[in-house]
């Protein structure tokens, strides 16, 4: 029996005990009461932008897969912590920081998936709702674990053995961000924003992002990235009114 294979196994195991015997599934509490979207699809407006990196960002390095056969098969991998093209910088968590008061948003009941495929995370930055289901797959022939470290909500280590195994699991309170870790594969990272309305996105190639369907006011925008940290700036939007916003992050 290989070492790698021993660990794997004792993970599973370990996982399994500290995640109530292996059940696929962790249910929420008591589902919390019906609520009505408060945003008046007449009156909504909405937000575009950018994201900019100024200055010359560290080339990406070679990882290291030597560890798990499997994974060092699939070819070179690369850093990503910063990918940048044309000069926008892409996976930067933008929300709504404050500005929204009372209102209460409906919460999604089709689950965002997390997928460890080719022995990274996919997506590496993303967005869910307080009550949503996050399902989590693995999507290769090898053990990966994920391992969540909030702050606010429940920390969780679930190991995933077998390619097609899942499990969805539900955060409780807003936080961002909540950074995941596979103590497989010490490369392997991802981040998520878990907020208490749908006011979110993720920057895409050339660092652009859009956020629709804001109800007017006043509102503090927060663009937070991995290694740069976050930024806010106040934006007001008027009714059907889509305002352009722009942050750079400089090295």
């Amino acid at each position: 029996m290989t070492a790698l294979l021993r660990f794997s196994l004792a993970l599973v195991a370990a996982g399994s005990i500290a995640c109530g015997g292996g059940t696929p599934q962790e249910t929420a509490s008591a589902p919390a009461p019906a609520v009505s979207n408060p945003v008046d699809p007449a009156t909504a407006g909405g937000l575009t932008g950018s994201i900019k990196l100024e200055g010359t960002p560290p080339a990406s390095e070679t990882i290291n897969r030597r560890s798990d056969p499997y994974c060092e098969q699939l070819g070179e991998a690369r850093t990503q912590n910063f990918v940048v093209s044309n000069g926008g910088l892409q996976n930067v968590f933008v929300y709504v920081k404050d500005g929204l008061g009372q209102m209460k948003f409906p919460v999604p009941t089709t689950a965002v998936v997390l997928d460890q495929q080719g022995c990274t995370y996919a997506p590496r930055v993303f967005g869910i709702q307080a009550g949503q289901p996050l399902e989590i797959l693995n999507s290769d022939e090898t053990l990966h674990n994920i391992h969540a470290l909030p702050m606010n909500n429940r920390e969780f280590n679930r190991g995933q053995a077998l390619k097609g195994l899942k499990h969805t699991h539900v955060f409780t309170t807003a936080e961002v961000m909540v950074p995941f870790k596979c103590d497989v594969h010490n490369w392997m990272n991802a981040w998520v924003g878990v907020l208490d309305h749908p006011f979110y996105a993720v920057s895409g190639t050339g660092g652009g992002f859009a956020i629709q369907n804001l109800p007017p006011g006043t509102y503090t925008i927060e663009a937070w990235h991995e290694k740069l940290g976050a930024q806010t700036q106040m934006v007001t939007i008027g009714p059907k009114e889509t305002k352009e916003l722009s942050f750079t992050f400089k090295l």
